[in-house]
């Protein structure tokens, strides 16, 4: 099993639900954070102030899948959230141990 965590522009979050939706793929946790990198910032104006926002808001999604769908989920996140542009995001892929349903006490395969 593998958590996959996705930082992605807002904008990509309901195109890339829906298409994570008809490839089969539940259970999406989604955060809003805000984040730095290549981006690094843009000026901006506050009542006739000028300053930097360094931190650009991103949003954060986190799946839990087995093995075999991991491939197919890098892939629908790739397609739908990509621009070609610096700001696009990354996605992180990390084994995923255990995972255990609290409703019904299921583990492994069966609580995803």
């Amino acid at each position: 099993m593998k958590i996959i965590t996705a930082i992605i522009r807002p904008h990509a979050l309901e195109v890339v639900r829906s298409a994570m939706h008809e490839a089969g793929i539940s259970g999406l946790t989604v955060s809003e954070i805000r984040g730095y990198d290549r981006q690094k910032g843009h000026p901006a104006l506050y009542r006739g102030a000028e300053y930097t926002v360094s931190f650009q808001p991103k949003i954060k999604l986190e799946v839990a899948v087995a093995d075999e769908d991991l491939d197919k989920v890098t892939e629908v996140i790739i397609r739908h959230a990509k621009t070609g542009n610096v700001g696009d995001g990354k996605i992180f892929v990390v084994n995923l141990e255990s995972i255990i349903r609290i409703r019904t006490s299921e583990t492994g395969h069966e609580a995803i």
